[in-house]
């Protein structure tokens, strides 16, 4: 039986899957896959920062306040790290003044080839249990930016997801850059075909998102847009549009009053 081939995607990043399971000791896959660097001073400061990461109350905002901001590539000043947040490759995120990243939080910003991997504005604010994840990708949140609870932000092979400033983002969001497989072969399983390349995600500025709402690959959404809770925007909406529905249609326009 011929061996399955894998089709090779536009980003060099080493499957998940693989990454964990193969190549070197489980000691130095821990280093490439979670913490990003081998260096083993970067390694003992990255576990005494996770250590400091399940303290609670007032101790643990004061001890990690002191202590997580080196250990990411660049922190501004007041930010707020609440509890049981996890960062990979923290080297590759950059957080803006008074950023507040709440309780559970996920920020995975592995892509071996870009040290701007996750960037967040000031004043911005990532509500409890977001999770925002690349791999071979980019994710930028813009100023003043609130992203509602439970929302997943997915960047992958080298289709970056862009939100704007003053962008309010409902709970239960999922947008996503480079979310699609290829599918076009049968002979061997779709998970093994690659990521289509597609254009990712932009949210222009003053976008707003209602609870439950999908934004796809391949779509922006013009500055002041809105989609409607449970809204799956397949297409690109224009400024000041309302979208809602699946796929999403554009109901009215803002500046008809």
């Amino acid at each position: 039986m011929e061996k399955e081939q894998i089709v090779e995607g536009p980003s060099h990043n080493k499957k998940s899957h693989a990454a964990v399971t193969q190549g070197g000791s489980a000691f130095q896959r821990y280093q490439d896959v979670i913490i990003g660097r081998r260096s083993l001073r970067t390694v003992v400061y990255y576990e005494w920062c996770m250590l400091l990461a399940i303290v609670p109350g007032a101790l643990g905002l004061v001890l990690r306040k002191k202590f997580w901001p080196k250990i990411f590539g660049s922190c501004g000043k007041g930010v707020l790290f609440a509890s049981n947040v996890i960062v990979r490759h923290p080297h590759r995120i950059h957080l803006g003044d008074n950023v507040v990243i709440s309780e559970n939080c996920v920020l995975d910003a592995r892509n071996d080839e870009m040290e701007r991997t996750i960037v967040i504005g000031e004043d911005a604010i990532l509500s409890n249990n977001v999770i925002i994840s690349c791999k071979g990708g980019t994710v930028r949140v813009g100023a003043r930016t609130g992203v509602g609870a439970q929302t997943i932000i997915q960047s992958t092979n080298d289709c970056p997801v862009d939100i704007g400033e003053d962008v309010m983002i409902g709970p239960m969001c999922y947008m996503v850059g480079g979310g699609n497989y290829n599918i076009d072969r049968i002979d061997i399983p779709m998970r093994l075909q690659g990521i289509k390349k597609d254009s990712g995600v932009r949210l222009d500025d003053g976008v707003w998102l209602g609870a439950k709402v999908m934004v796809l690959g391949g779509v922006s959404m013009g500055h002041g847009s809105v989609a409607a809770g449970g809204a799956v925007v397949t297409k690109s909406v224009c400024s000041y549009a309302i979208c809602g529905g699946l796929p999403a249609k554009v109901i009215r326009m803002r500046t008809e009053g």
